[in-house]
């Protein structure tokens, strides 16, 4: 017989002699007081905490106009959709919501999906149904998400340089110029921190004939003047075809969803088995993340204080030879360079500073590139700071780890 267990067994070791098991911190955040949190440790007592590390940019998962309209939501509606949208119908709030969305981007029709994940391998492979022959051509660091959609298609696919456009050219050059074409990119890549080129993107994709698909995760409700994204900040929102979001980060909720002209939203929204077979967002979601972007359409402050932060921590860390790695957004990484030392570090940082963040290892990140991820909010106070820059600076010439300027 199979010993079944033993696989199992022997996978996880693998990861743990690697030094990238991954351990999970069980922590109750604390309503109204983001970034704090309370960490309940193995032996049950608890721990006051600092989250760092939280795609949650804004602390909008904790805004009172969010919590209200979720509370409000519940008390109207119940907890759950019911089921997909097909067999239970939609609920109100998903209705309103995808139509802000759409305003949000400047497009015709949105589309929500239960996760932004959903969204993309949804989306991507339900393209290569309705577009046959499709060749994509994605950027070398897309999401996993993206990576899946695009493989689970089926159809041609090309791996472009990341960020470069030169080796994008060539490849879209040597492609037969009747096929239909689609460039798959992100603004903002989340674990070096770097922004795409939209601009020169959109215009290789106009050159030679290709859709653009763009994934926006890491970039909306920061970026722009009401927040819809790097294209808006750049200008370029009616040159994109296709726009994926997330409601799980900035906006603080949970979900995603693409924003299109209406008839690729039909498309998708009648070919998609991710959509179509999977039960939809309860409406206290959908009516919380109502609430968060109209909030965050009004209100540039926010995303002007988040900057601020961002690049004064950045600063702090490199005043005291911390090695940040180079980032033009409000990522924030760390080279560390080794597995073992960077989960050393997060783990003392935890338990003896009472600072929370993860370590990012392989397969998230290339081996010998392991590094702390830091997302400063704009409720992350100076005092925090000067509590974290201390804590690394300790740390850092505890474990030996070099410092020195590191290119992302």
């Amino acid at each position: 017989m199979f010993d079944y267990k033993a696989a199992f067994e022997s996978s996880v070791e693998q990861v743990r002699s690697e030094g990238r098991y991954r351990v999970f911190a069980d922590l109750k955040r604390v309503s109204g007081a983001f970034p704090q949190a309370v960490r309940r440790r193995e032996d049950g007592s608890e721990q006051d905490v600092v989250i760092w590390c939280s795609n949650d940019y804004l602390g909008m998962g904790q805004h009172p106009d969010v919590l209200k309209a979720m509370q409000d939501e519940i008390a109207a509606t119940g907890a759950g959709a019911g089921g997909t949208r097909n067999i239970s119908g939609t609920t109100r709030s998903a209705v309103d919501l995808e139509s802000e969305l759409a305003d949000w981007h400047q497009k015709e029709a949105a589309l929500l999906f239960t996760s932004g994940y959903v969204g993309n391998e949804a989306t991507l492979s339900t393209l290569q149904k309705i577009l046959p022959g499709l060749i994509i051509f994605s950027d070398a660091l897309n999401h996993a998400s993206m990576i899946e959609g695009i493989r689970h298609g089926g159809g041609e696919r090309h791996i472009f340089r990341h960020n470069d456009l030169a080796h994008l050219e060539q490849l879209l050059a040597a492609a037969p110029v009747e096929a239909p074409k689609l460039i798959a990119f992100e603004s903002v890549y989340s674990m070096d921190g770097d922004i795409a080129d939209l601009a020169g993107t959109i215009a290789l994709a106009r050159q030679y004939g290709a859709l653009t698909y763009l994934d926006e995760v890491h970039a909306v409700g920061l970026y722009g003047a009401t927040g819809a994204g790097v294209a808006e900040r750049d200008g370029v929102l009616d040159q994109i075809d296709i726009i994926e979001c997330t409601l799980g980060k900035a906006v603080g909720v949970m979900g995603g969803y693409i924003a299109a002209d209406a008839v690729i939203v039909d498309a998708v929204r009648s070919w998609a088995s991710g959509f179509i077979f999977t039960t939809s967002l309860p409406p206290a979601l959908t009516a919380g993340a109502l609430a968060s972007v109209r909030h965050l359409k009004a209100h540039p402050e926010l995303r002007e204080r988040h900057q601020e932060r961002a690049a004064t921590l950045k600063a702090r860390f490199a005043a005291v030879g911390i090695p940040v790695m180079e980032s033009e957004s409000h990522i924030v990484p760390v080279h560390v360079g080794d597995p073992v030392h960077c989960k050393m570090i997060s783990d003392m940082l935890l338990e003896d500073f009472g600072v929370y963040v993860q370590p990012i290892n392989y397969p998230t990140v290339p081996k010998g590139t392991e590094r702390l991820r830091f997302t400063p909010s704009p409720n992350h106070t100076d005092a925090m700071m000067d509590h974290l820059v201390q804590a690394m600076d300790k740390l850092f010439s505890h474990c030996n780890v070099a410092r020195r300027p590191v290119a992302a």
